[in-house]
């Protein structure tokens, strides 16, 4: 305690452990300006620090005398200047509770013991720091690098049997798309090694490298009661929960850097993004956890749970907490809107509340905060991403036409794009913000359809060719008539925003877009489309792109949704199921033991759908010699 320390109130430094127990704070302009310590420490440097360099010395005394905040005091004056004036040798030895008013000796019991707990706790939260980055660091790069095996030559028969084996089957079972009881979805062989990886490094990374020294200041006994091996593994636990946050964002959004630069799905990452959730979440929770049990045990905990860095701690926590029963599948199948507008609420207080919980517990002394602005950072740019799509669309008008008494279709005109788009109605709910994906069924509008209807396209499909697939070549060959650029979705309408759809004919929106397909087919000769319903949306710009050989295998609800998209299939060869089911096992079987060509199937439908052509195609994989061919699989996921 020195003559400038006060009653510890509130504080938002690190300060010894010794004098918090006490309940003494002493403040960095205190440090940095009271003689006494000063002098007494340039003495104690002088004595034990022999055979360190002066400006190494020099160094420490500029970073570390007032703390390790960035805004730190600097001390009155250098480290030789105060050694010089220290005149006489001092004869008092300091005693660990009482006042230092003047220049003292530190006995060497107690600078070994402050010594090993400050060099032992430096040395952890550099461990930990280090163990942080590989979780960060690996989360990315693992990704990019199994994604570039893609560019390396391969035999196809081999990556056929690779995938069969290794990649494409669920882990057990025969369900991936389709929610074992209603709640959570098996990964596949290849998302499982991901996730095994990501389970297994965490645990492991929380359970190495720890070390306690004797004497020590802060911890009397190694596993004592101040429990210094359990404080370290709490704080080990809470810097990687730190850690797997900018990966818990990354992974989310759909501005994902990661999608850029590999071949993995959307889907995909957002299952890997519940993952690393459970994983930080468990972490977060045995960190608070551990401490609330240390000072419940020191005796502390009544007087640490008022200040405010405790508080914030406990609402990263507990909203964390909240977040995974509140985002279960059943959640956002049934209440959509609600869970995405909750999960956006409450990821702002996980982030706020670790945020504060570190500025006012450690200022910025080492650094944890840095973890929370990569997040916002991650975050910060997929949002802004989104409104530079939207602001480059501009405000649109969208025509709506009932197909049929399940489907409609949404044309905007003067609008290009791809792939998929986001759409936001803001004139039907309060909720602007709320957007959904659909896939572009048709990037150009035929001119004569003024007012939405469907005549046009009947016109096209007169032509010619039946939807059996016997004469397919024919579609939109014969005749083209004028047409303009724009976007067509075709819609299933359900309750929420797309059941109110149906009771416009135009209304204003606004288009994120485009999020189009990046994976390139060319290197198969042989392209499979099984779409079900309004799944042919996500086939289209696979079936256009394609340079060879494509088929079109699709079940539908009804014959209406089939002539909708007929002009759009020009010269692909096509096989309706209308109302009756696809035998899907025998189609694949026939399309692909016939073939001698490399093929790749696209599945995109009704999840029961995209499982059974999963468990085919890997069937077909191991057991068919000579078989050549690769699944995509092309679905929204929840």
């Amino acid at each position: 305690m020195l003559n400038c320390s006060e009653q510890m109130h509130m504080h938002g430094h690190m300060v010894m452990k010794r004098e918090m127990d006490m309940g003494i704070e002493t403040s960095p302009e205190c440090y940095a300006s009271d003689h006494a310590f000063l002098h007494t420490l340039a003495y104690c440097m002088s004595t034990h620090c022999q055979d360190v360099a002066v400006w190494d010395l020099e160094e420490y005394w500029n970073m570390n005398v007032a703390g390790r905040h960035s805004n730190q005091p600097v001390p009155k004056a250098t480290y030789q200047e105060t050694l010089a004036d220290v005149i006489t040798k001092p004869n008092d030895t300091l005693v660990v509770g009482e006042e230092l008013n003047h220049t003292m000796i530190i006995s060497d019991e107690d600078y070994r013991g402050s010594y090993n707990a400050q060099r032992m706790f430096e040395k952890m939260e550099g461990s930990n720091e280090r163990y942080g980055i590989v979780l960060l660091v690996s989360g990315a790069v693992i990704p990019i690098t199994f994604s570039l095996l893609r560019f390396i030559p391969f035999p196809a028969a081999l990556m056929t049997k690779f995938n069969a084996w290794l990649v494409d089957p669920p882990v057990f079972g025969s369900r991936h798309k389709t929610p074992v009881a209603g709640v959570f979805h098996v990964p596949t062989r290849g998302q499982a090694f991901f996730i095994f990886y990501l389970v297994s490094i965490n645990v492991i990374l929380s359970a190495v490298g720890y070390k306690g020294s004797q004497p020590n200041s802060w911890y009397p006994n190694v596993l004592g009661s101040d429990g210094q091996i359990i404080s370290y593994v709490s704080n080990r636990l809470g810097v990687l929960s730190f850690a797997n946050i900018p990966l818990l964002f990354l992974y989310a959004g759909r501005n994902n850097v990661l999608l850029w630069l590999t071949n993995w799905s959307h889907g995909t990452f957002l299952l890997l993004h519940r993952w690393v959730a459970w994983i930080a979440t468990l972490q977060a929770v045995l960190h608070s956890a551990i401490y609330l049990e240390i000072y419940l045990h020191n005796g502390t905990h009544a007087s640490e749970a008022k200040l405010a860095y405790w508080v914030w701690g406990i609402v990263a926590t507990l909203c964390m907490s909240i977040l995974l029963p509140s985002s279960i599948l059943p959640v956002r199948k049934n209440v959509y809107e609600f869970f995405l507008a909750w999960h956006v609420l409450l990821s702002v207080f996980v982030l706020a509340g670790c945020l504060l919980h570190i500025l006012e517990r450690f200022g910025r002394q080492w650094g944890y905060e840095n973890w929370i602005y990569s997040a916002i950072a991650i975050w910060g740019f997929e949002r802004a991403l989104r409104l530079a799509r939207l602001a480059r669309n501009g405000i649109k008008t969208a025509q709506v036409t009932a197909v049929d008494e399940d489907y409609i279709r949404v044309n905007i005109e003067d609008i290009s794009g791809s792939g998929h788009a986001y759409l936001y109605f803001p004139t039907l709910t309060w909720r602007v913000w709320e957007n959904h994906p659909f896939s572009v069924a048709s990037t150009v509008l035929p001119v004569s359809d003024q007012s939405g209807t469907l005549d046009h396209h009947r016109d096209l499909e007169k032509l010619g060719s039946s939807s059996d697939g016997s004469d397919s070549d024919m579609h939109g060959k014969q005749y083209q008539s004028p047409t303009k650029v724009g976007l067509s979705f075709l819609v299933r309408t359900k309750t929420g925003v797309t059941g109110q759809l149906r009771k416009h004919e135009r209304l204003p929106v606004l288009v994120e877009s485009a999020y189009g397909p990046h994976v390139d087919l060319s290197q198969y000769s042989l392209l499979i489309c099984i779409a079900g319903g309004v799944g042919i949306t996500a086939c289209v710009p696979f079936l256009r792109a394609h340079p060879g050989t494509t088929k079109l295998f699709w079940g539908a609800r009804s014959q209406k949704i089939i002539d909708a998209m007929t002009p759009s299939l020009g010269g692909v060869e096509m096989k309706s199921y209308v109302r009756e089911r696809m035998n899907i096992t025998e189609v694949l079987q026939r399309e692909l033991i016939e073939s001698a060509s490399t093929a790749v199937v696209l599945v995109s439908g009704p999840s029961e759908m995209a499982d059974e052509v999963r468990c085919v195609i890997s069937e077909l994989g191991r057991q068919k010699k000579g078989i050549q061919v690769k699944l995509i699989e092309e679905a929204f996921s929840w």
